[in-house]
């Protein structure tokens, strides 16, 4: 059975006095071990059609249709199956670290709430244990003292390391990643990436992967859908879409990526011929 299945998924959002089409019936799956990623530049649709999956987007601004998946049951009618899904089949790890947790409850407090969603009868002391041990496994240095810690006495790539503990406390076999390293420094993001590649070597989950950046698509994904004005308008293997891009968007999206070239310095330069 395949995690997810999306199929002519739309989503209209009502604005004002108008109706737009965010998301003009895209369809895709991802298997069990697979990452699939979503490409596009900003406004392309590509958060919001993650954000409809997983129902985050308000009823009475946004029409959904179509078919979404997950583990077999269509998410886009009640939400009654979207809220029995999300946190267990299903986790998301948000676009920006610095604002998605709750800035007067502690590290310690998030992480035991976030575990108990999926094991409520644990005991304080347990979902303690449990929640120190997911530290460990993101490779947070001194779980202990930052169990205590407060969201802004942590770095930005400590407080994503959290959220990817979050996602990983559900045991979810499917996990959205928006963005998971936009707010963060090369170092850091590389850092990141390694992790949820890690963590998906060892547990097999699927990755749907929502980026701008062509790079972190080459590194983590199976397949690439690029994204365009709400459509997708090429698709398939990230080798061949990367290496040879049929779609002219495509193409412009490769060719925006700066390349390193020969640095001069003609100050340098003439003073060198001077010399």
């Amino acid at each position: 059975m395949r995690l997810l299945e999306v199929n002519d998924l739309q989503v209209e959002l009502i604005t004002g006095d108008r109706v737009v089409r965010a998301v003009d019936g895209v369809s895709f799956h991802i298997d069990r071990g697979e990452t699939v990623t979503i490409i596009g530049e900003s406004g392309s649709g590509k958060s919001t059609t993650a954000m409809a999956i997983l129902r985050l987007l308000p009823d009475d601004l946004a029409v959904i249709s179509g078919e979404a998946r997950i583990a077999g049951e269509d998410v886009t009618g009640s939400r009654d199956v979207i809220d029995r899904l999300r946190g267990r089949a299903v986790a998301l790890i948000p676009q920006d670290p610095m604002t998605a947790l709750n800035p007067i409850a502690t590290i310690g407090r998030q992480m035991t709430e976030a575990v108990r969603i999926k094991y409520p009868r644990l005991s304080t002391a347990e979902a303690r244990a449990k929640a120190l041990d997911l530290m460990e496994q993101v490779h947070i240095r001194t779980p202990d003292k930052q169990f205590a810690a407060y969201p802004h006495q942590l770095s930005g790539g400590m407080l994503q390391r959290v959220l990817i503990a979050m996602a990983v406390s559900t045991d979810a076999d499917l996990i959205v990643a928006d963005e998971p390293t936009s707010a963060l420094d090369v170092t850091v993001q590389a850092g990141i990436l390694d992790l949820l590649l890690e963590l998906q070597e060892k547990t097999g989950i699927g990755l749907l992967l929502i980026t701008h950046d062509l790079g972190v698509a080459r590194l983590m994904s199976d397949r690439v859908h690029v994204m365009k004005a709400g459509a997708f308008v090429e698709g398939g293997p990230v080798t061949e879409v990367v290496d040879h891009p049929q779609h002219p968007y495509t193409q412009k999206l490769l060719g925006a990526i700066p390349e390193l070239g020969p640095w001069h310095d003609p100050a340098l330069e003439k003073e060198n011929s001077h010399g």
